[in-house]
């Protein structure tokens, strides 16, 4: 047996060793020091070799620990036969800081003993954030072992959205750019997708199946995709979507025509292929929240009503845990507790999270991002935007071309941020119900073992995607 030294494992000093390509870990505390802080960093701003054998590292370490990504497809589906339930998964998407950001997620997660929680990105954060799928898989990961969690991480793609105005121009090329990204993200390790193809939805048509047609047949092809390229023994959770978040909200009869049409044409076309886990519904809300002139954000009429109904028929017709609601993390404290009473099966939150990021950079950070807005994001002001209105809306733009400012943020604001999110998200696990569902992740579902082979040059194992679509919550 030969013993090979990779730069990144001398950082661990003997507690990692690397043997025959076979990554050993002989002291899982030294994962819980700096050492894992100097690594993700080589993962995401090392030299290509470097940083491929940093993301290669951290992958292994997680796979020889026990911090694996995996689906949570069984388990949504224990949820659809009512073996489980009176908890929301929530689906958090981190755009900025990510490394301190997930850090806190995870502690929360062990204080609390929570296992149902999801980390995504979507399609069009990607961009805007500069966080491609094999980085992202490393920081989740890389932080999860930093804080000491054990067990299945959740990491998704929300929002692989089709562009109804590319898709009018030339259906083939943008569906295309949608599956490559699709291979790079399961390639990467995400398990978990949101197929957008709500935007292709054409209310023009008389009949609900003609207008869900379009959504539900591209819907089963880039299913079918996900199929073809998920690893052996993990069935990726997909997820499908019936009404644009922001427009008019969902009806039985709409989440009826899609399901059917989707359940149909998946059969005709990949007979017994695994279909969807989760259904995603409009019920008031809107991505990022309505900013009024003044900055603040308007109150939204969330209507409790239509997403209790939407995921019981979900659930008791179609065997899905249930409708996920999207552009939730700026609504009040006091609405949170509503989702696992209406046996909401999911909700995504991102927005509020930025908030907060931008809330404690130091001020003159924050002003020079403001500044590089007002170059870089220009056109993107409307004629009737107050400058609190163009700033709230455009500074995620900001995050990607700040992002080694980001993670070298001092040490004092790291701190008082951590503090933040350590509040915020245990308010929100412990409303949303998932305090103590690692014993329910453990029953149903099981991580597979994916061990992969030591790179040998700075060539990535996952190719670049085109991506420039601009949906996120």
């Amino acid at each position: 047996m030969t013993q090979q030294t990779l730069p990144s494992t001398q950082l661990f000093g003997g507690a990692v060793s690397v043997t025959d390509g076979t990554v050993s870990v002989h002291d899982a505390s030294a994962l819980q020091t700096n050492h894992m802080d100097r690594l993700v960093h080589e993962a995401v701003f090392g030299e290509p070799l470097e940083r491929e054998q940093a993301r290669w590292l951290i992958w292994e370490i997680g796979q020889a620990v026990g911090v694996r990504p995996a689906s949570i497809h069984d388990l949504y589906l224990a949820r659809g036969r009512g073996e489980c339930s009176g908890f929301t998964v929530p689906a958090i998407n981190v755009r900025g800081a990510s490394y301190d950001t997930a850090r806190s997620i995870f502690r929360q997660a062990i204080a609390l003993d929570a296992g149902t929680f999801l980390l995504e990105i979507a399609r069009s954060e990607i961009a805007y954030t500069d966080q491609r799928p094999a980085e992202y898989v490393s920081v989740m990961l890389a932080a999860a072992m930093r804080e000491g969690f054990r067990g299945p991480v959740f990491i998704q793609g929300d929002h692989f959205q089709v562009n109804s105005k590319k898709f009018a121009v030339n259906p083939e090329v943008e569906v295309d750019a949608v599956l490559q990204l699709v291979r790079e993200a399961v390639s990467a390790g995400f398990y978990n997708i949101d197929v957008d193809t709500s935007t292709l939805v054409d209310l023009s048509h008389e009949t609900l199946d003609e207008q869900q047609r379009r959504n539900y047949e591209t819907c089963v092809q880039i299913s079918r995709v996900v199929r073809e390229v998920e690893p052996r023994g993990v069935t990726i959770s997909i997820g499908g979507e019936i009404g644009e978040v922001g427009t008019e909200n969902s009806t039985p009869e709409e989440l009826e025509a899609f399901m059917d049409g989707f359940n149909r044409t998946l059969e005709a076309q990949a007979p017994g292929m695994a279909g969807l886990s989760k259904i995603s519904v409009q019920s008031g809300t809107s991505h990022g929240g309505i900013v009024l002139a003044d900055g603040s954000i308007a109150e939204v009429a969330l209507d409790l009503d239509t997403l209790a109904t939407l995921s019981k028929i979900a659930r008791e017709r179609y065997g899905l845990a249930g409708a996920v609601q999207h552009g939730a993390s700026t609504l009040p404290d006091t609405a949170f507790s509503n989702f696992p009473s209406t046996e909401t099966a999911e909700i995504h939150l991102a927005t509020n999270f930025q908030n907060m990021l931008f809330d404690h950079l130091p001020e003159a950070l924050r002003s020079e991002m403001y500044a590089w807005l007002e170059v870089n994001a220009k056109d993107e002001r409307k004629a009737t935007d107050s400058d609190e209105q163009f700033v709230y809306k455009t500074r995620k733009k900001a995050l990607g071309p700040f992002k080694r400012q980001l993670w070298a943020l001092p040490e004092e604001s790291k701190a008082a941020l951590g503090q933040a999110y350590d509040e915020k998200f245990a308010f929100l696990f412990r409303q949303l119900g998932i305090a103590g569902t690692r014993e329910i992740v453990s029953r149903f579902v099981t991580p597979t073992a994916l061990r992969r082979k030591m790179p040998v040059d700075g060539v990535p194992s996952v190719a670049a995607a085109p991506d420039d679509a601009d949906l996120s919550d």
